[in-house]
């Protein structure tokens, strides 16, 4: 299947044949070939008609995969045929705007010929190679993207496949437990995890969802690790009602709130608290995990933090260097930890 050539190929070409045809039309008058306006109106005439009958004309050719343009023998034949045919009728067009006879000039001698045939065709081919090459050079960059985001997504269903099995069946052992000592705390313990894979299952179908479904979501996951710690874990979701629609990518909060647990929260004796917000900063939209646990400098729980990886690749992924994940000391005195990611509310998709 040929690459899609879009409305924007032809406008940007078109910009550069501008630029081109002005560049060539000072270098004549330069050259001392004649005025700039005579010498503007040619380079105008033949270069636009020129670029028309080649980047208009590959469309009704076999194009390559990679570049939009022809492929094989066409590759050569159709810059060859649209500059002869566009200095042809441009030339013709150039002289009816200014009045002129350019080809009389041109066929002065045999001399004359060759020198046109030489320019004009030097010039035709370097601005087709020139064209031919960015339009390579823009497919392997968008593949180079589709392959980022590619991985970026198989990442994310290896994240999925690590943070969940765990989890499930420690729930499922204190479900067990619950039934019979607890049943309407069973009841309630089930519901929850209802709801988590519910929201799982649609988060593993889109890339994106309402920032207020990542804190559903979140919710469910603590309400579950919740019955696990009892009284040892106490959590605070803040989310305001203006941030509650811009879309986020999936599991975004989960490898943090999960690392804030089992590397802040489970090894302090006395548990602690664990606050969740978001809020607007200077055009980004903040996420803060706080958790008031261990700390950075408590010995490493069992894991190896592969969540907090994969969410600051994902950033990096989607939104380059605008946005970012942090992790540091918590600094109000309570001791934990802060992971803070930073989106561009702008660019927010």
């Amino acid at each position: 299947m040929s690459k899609q050539v879009t409305p924007r190929h032809f406008i940007r070409h078109l910009a550069i044949v501008l630029v081109i045809n002005t560049v060539i039309a000072s270098a004549m008058t330069l050259s001392g070939r004649g005025p700039f306006a005579y010498q503007l109106v040619m380079s105008h005439a033949i270069g636009i008609t020129t670029w028309a009958l080649i980047d208009f004309g590959r469309l009704a050719v076999r194009r390559d995969n990679d570049s939009g343009w022809p492929s094989g023998w066409r590759a050569f034949a159709l810059p060859a045929f649209g500059v002869l045919v566009g200095n042809l009728a441009g030339g013709k067009i150039g002289d009816t705007i200014v009045g002129g006879d350019r080809w009389a000039a041109m066929f002065m001698s045999a001399d004359s010929v060759v020198k046109h045939v030489f320019l004009l065709g030097g010039i035709g081919a370097l601005v087709s190679y020139f064209f031919w090459t960015t339009g390579r050079a823009r497919h392997y960059a968008e593949a180079l993207v589709t392959t980022r985001r590619d991985a970026a997504e198989a990442q994310l269903m290896l994240l999925q496949s690590q943070l969940e099995p765990h989890m499930l069946f420690n729930t499922l052992a204190n479900l067990r437990a619950l039934i019979a000592t607890d049943p309407p705390r069973a009841q309630d313990l089930l519901d929850h995890l209802i709801a988590f894979l519910r929201s799982t299952l649609a988060s593993s179908r889109a890339t994106l969802h309402p920032l207020s479904a990542e804190f559903d979501r979140t919710a469910d996951y603590l309400a579950l690790m919740k019955v696990r710690m009892g009284d040892r874990l106490t959590t605070t979701l803040d989310l305001p009602d203006d941030l509650a629609a811009i879309p986020v990518p999936t599991l975004l909060l989960q490898p943090l709130v999960e690392n804030a647990i089992k590397h802040g929260l489970e090894p302090h004796v006395d548990g602690g608290r664990l606050i969740v917000r978001a809020r607007r900063e200077r055009g980004q939209l903040v996420i803060e995990v706080r958790d008031t646990g261990a700390g950075l400098d408590a010995p490493a729980a069992h894991g190896t933090r592969f969540g907090l990886t994969h969410v600051r690749e994902r950033l990096a992924t989607k939104y380059g260097p605008a946005a970012s994940m942090t992790l540091a000391p918590a600094a109000d005195g309570d001791g934990g930890a802060l992971a803070t990611v930073r989106l561009p509310l702008e660019t927010t998709p």
